[in-house]
């Protein structure tokens, strides 16, 4: 019996999938890594009965990154990146052990079917998944097809069912185009930004940026931005003026009437114009006009429009859009959202999704009567050969999906059946007079058919005054004529639609990226989110923009990006070489990256009229250890202590407060120490500025604090507080926290665990002593002689908060919670290291208990 291994891109999927082709009829286990199941089932695979394994990844399983130094900013010009520096593709979440998992369920099967989503960056997934699993399943007959690709659009028995009767090869031409991007991203991306980061940080302290970001398609999406902010800010208005004139049909009934010339920008020419029709009493009918026409019903529903009309009309920026619609896919609930599609093909059948709605509480009146008396074929669209446009596929309630999920499925839905609905069919009449010289008209609408506004109301034709029934050469009571003076405004900053439309017009990004450029300019700081979801760009996005304008254009335009673009395309044809293409694109890139470093002055001149030098910048908070000096702390990002006197900036961990430590210094280099807290309910440390910026044992990394320094006698170093190794994390150890009293905390050094103890205690300080079962640091415990929770009055206490009986009880009565993590079940650690804590010499490194966690009450922070 041949045993098929199937994968999926995500959990849901996999067991949406497998519970269609099996029919219900699965067993299911959790993976070796505790996030993607394994759903088991029997049946027949190309006419021969075998056994299906169904699991899944979660997204990519490999990230590209570069070697060794090439990852440390300070070490490498960054000009090295665009060819010299070596990359290599690594797991891209290491925590799941995807790799590992996949070749434990891989081992000893015979085929491998590729359910990923059926994009390019799908593609590039089955190959990394090959990449993980081919060298341990069994080995092909000669000649014999192992490797199959599943393509579907919805997640439906019909669907899943038609693909798995027609499988075909993954397509290596598009996996590789998704590789060339990733590398030209990569090495582009990170040549501008550490160079542009290092040079402006190092120089001002109020960008409020941690990171002065550079992407091939990121940078000219706020190029856009800032084009709409400039014309804002050059618009000078200009003064028109408008002749109104007013008839009057009966004694209760008037009509405005709108000017044929309809403005003019000459006061006095305008004031003629009025004198020569103001003395007239009546207005003649010159002639007038009835006319049937018709409002189309839209395109069918791609990416694009989805995410215009999400930001536009439902208040969802595009990533949030993109993801919700990505769940309601995963759900069943729609069909793929990731489509440049809006053509249905022939052979797509359009009843049956709308069968589907023929009983929802909202439209099933107008779905009845659709199939009753028969759909009308969508409008014939763009085919760009990828997926279906994006169709509901099974009937949703409110109180099903609930909230945003609900309008974006609501609004799919609406735009569907108005798809196959009739056109909006109405009557414009419209009537010409002539007061005096002057030509005036008045226009009017009435809705013959509703068509498809019928389900989409927003869209209908706007209700308007029936206007009178009137011959040529009638005549109507002029009631007044009068002169509108109004001025010229300037246009408002973009919307997110508005972005998302000139992205795709201009080919920067792709339907599933343009949200995520778009989410970056946001969190760079570059573009600020208004009411009407309109983008205005900072003072840092504004003056960025305007340095590459001025150095190099193409930066900035969308021209260059967009021919990048299309020959990413041509790869994903296999019309063009991959190496070729990459080559000739970084050397381009190259050459502009020695021109923009030289020329960077140009930009600096802007930077300097629009932010403070870092001398000008913060408050004094610590003294420096060099020059002794206060430094300044600057709390704008990234935060950092600058030193003016030695021109020195100390980079500080982010995401919390800084204040002065006790004025204590750092025994190695006497710069006083700060404290970084990221709350009352998380972990706060000790950290020395320079140690933190120049780690002085080879064992230290940079950005770390003195829970995490191995010095030998410091009183605040790990040496000295470490306790023992954490129990959720390899290679962290928990140390105590000496600022937290009386609720006394230890948290761990590199994970999030922190653990709460010894409440009202007086003083507690690690031990030289050790565990002699679990050799963990022992605690010396002094607890408030009031409030002593020990027996017998006792107010000090000596062990191990693992091992000792006394402190088991202490803290499991008073804070162990059976529903944290670590309280799972036993075993669920064993074989992991022991603790990496170094002590003094003859103090044995702390390691983890095995079978006694539990005596430690932890929460996630």
């Amino acid at each position: 019996m041949k045993t098929v291994l199937m994968v999926a891109e995500k959990p849901s999927l996999a067991q949406s999938i497998a519970r269609i082709l099996s029919r219900g009829s699965m067993s299911s286990r959790k993976g070796l890594n505790g996030t993607c199941s394994v759903h088991e089932y029997s049946g027949a695979f190309e006419g021969q009965p075998a056994r299906f394994k169904m699991t899944s990844v979660c997204g990519h399983v490999m990230t590209l990154d570069f070697l060794g130094k090439y990852n440390k900013w300070d070490k490498v010009d960054p000009a090295e990146l665009f060819s010299q520096a070596p990359t290599e593709k690594k797991e891209a979440n290491p925590k799941l052990n995807m790799v590992k998992f996949l070749q434990v369920e891989g081992r000893g099967c015979d085929c491998i079917v590729l359910w990923l989503d059926c994009d390019k960056e799908g593609e590039n997934i089955c190959f990394e998944v090959l990449d993980a699993v081919l060298p341990v399943m069994n080995q092909a007959r000669s000649g014999k097809q192992t490797v199959f690709r599943a393509r579907f659009s919805s997640i439906t028995d019909t669907d899943i069912c038609a693909a798995m009767a027609r499988l075909g090869e993954p397509d290596h031409n598009e996996a590789l185009s998704v590789d060339a991007r990733q590398e030209l991203d990569l090495r582009i991306g990170c040549a501008f930004t550490r160079f542009q980061t290092k040079y402006f940080q190092g120089k001002y302290g109020n960008l409020d940026s941690s990171l002065i970001s550079f992407g091939p398609c990121q940078t000219p999406t706020l190029g856009f931005c800032v084009e709409r902010h400039d014309k804002i800010q050059s618009f000078k208005p200009e003064t028109y003026w408008v002749l109104q004139a007013k008839v009057d049909v009966d004694k209760d009934r008037s009509l405005l009437l709108d000017w044929d010339r309809v403005r003019v920008f000459d006061r006095e020419i305008a004031q003629m114009f009025l004198n020569m029709t103001k003395l007239e009493k009546e207005a003649q009918v010159e002639a007038t006009s009835r006319k049937e026409k018709a409002k189309q019903r839209p395109l069918a529903l791609n990416t694009v429009e989805m995410l215009r009309v999400a930001s536009s009309a439902l208040g969802m920026g595009p990533q949030h859009a993109m993801q919700t619609a990505e769940r309601l896919y995963t759900q069943g609930y729609i069909s793929y959202p990731r489509t440049e599609t809006t053509h249905y093909p022939e052979s797509f059948d359009l009843k049956g999704p709308l069968r589907q709605q023929a009983n929802h509480p909202y439209w099933a009146d107008t779905v009845k009567r659709l199939l009753a008396e028969g759909i009308n074929r969508p409008r014939k669209g763009h085919d760009a050969g990828d997926h279906p446009p994006i169709t509901p596929m099974k009937s949703a309630t409110e109180a099903e999906l609930g909230g945003e999920a609900w309008r974006l499925y609501e609004y799919i839905t609406r735009h569907f059946i108005a798809t196959v609905s009739h056109d909006c069919r109405y009557l414009q009449s419209s009537v010409s007079f002539r007061i005096g010289p002057e030509r005036f008209t008045c226009t009017g609408k009435a809705v013959i058919s509703p068509g498809f506004t019928e389900i989409m109301p927003w869209q209908s034709v706007p209700l308007e005054e029936s206007l009178p029934t009137c011959q040529k050469g009638d005549t109507l009571a002029v009631a007044e004529v009068k002169l509108l003076e109004k001025q010229t405004s300037p246009p408002d900053y973009l919307t997110e639609a508005e972005l998302i439309t000139l992205m795709e017009k201009h080919g920067i990004g792709t339907d599933a990226s343009i949200p995520v450029h778009i989410n970056n300019i946001c969190q760079r700081n570059y573009v600020i989110v208004e009411s009407g979801r309109r983008l205005k760009p900072t003072n840092l996005g504004i003056v960025l923009v305007h340095g590459y304008y001025k150095i190099d254009a193409e930066l900035v335009l969308p021209t260059i990006r967009s021919a990048v673009e299309k020959q990413l395309n041509l790869i994903a044809q296999g019309r063009a070489d991959f190496r070729q293409v990459l080559g000739h694109t970084l050397d381009v890139f190259k050459r502009k990256f020695h021109y923009f470093v030289d020329s960077i002055a140009g930009m600096d001149e802007l930077m300097e009229v629009s932010f403070s030098p870092l001398a000008a910048t913060g408050k004094p908070l610590s003294r420096c250890g060099k020059c002794h000096r206060f430094m300044k702390y600057i709390q704008a990002k990234p935060s950092r202590l600058h030193c003016s006197h030695c021109d020195e900036t100390y980079t500080l961990p982010q995401n919390g407060t800084i204040k002065l430590y006790k004025e204590l210094r750092c025994p190695l280099d006497d710069f006083e120490l700060v404290l970084w807290s990221s709350g009352s309910r998380g972990k706060s440390y000790p950290l020395c500025p320079y140690c933190s910026n120049h780690p002085p044992f080879r064992d230290m990394k940079k950005g770390t604090g003195c829970n995490e320094c191995t010095h030998p006698s410091c009183q605040h170093s790990l040496s000295m507080l470490g306790i023992g190794q954490c129990v959720e994390c390899e290679s962290g150890v928990l140390v105590l926290d000496p600022t937290s009293g009386p609720k006394w905390r230890v948290a761990c050094n590199r994970c999030n665990v922190v653990a709460r103890c010894f409440e009202n205690a007086h003083r507690v300080r690690v031990s030289a002593e050790t565990c002699a079962a679990c050799e963990a640091a022992l605690l010396d415990v002094d607890f408030n002689k009031a409030k002593s929770p020990l027996p017998g009055d006792g107010t000090q206490h000596t062990g191990c908060v693992f091992c000792d009986p006394v402190f088991q009880e202490l803290v499991e009565l008073k804070h162990a919670a059976s529903c944290h993590p670590m309280h799972r079940g036993p075993g669920r650690r064993q074989g992991r290291g022991r603790g990496r804590g170094r002590r003094p010499a003859g103090k044995p490194g702390p390691r983890r208990p095995k079978d006694k966690m539990s005596a430690l009450a932890a929460y996630f922070v």
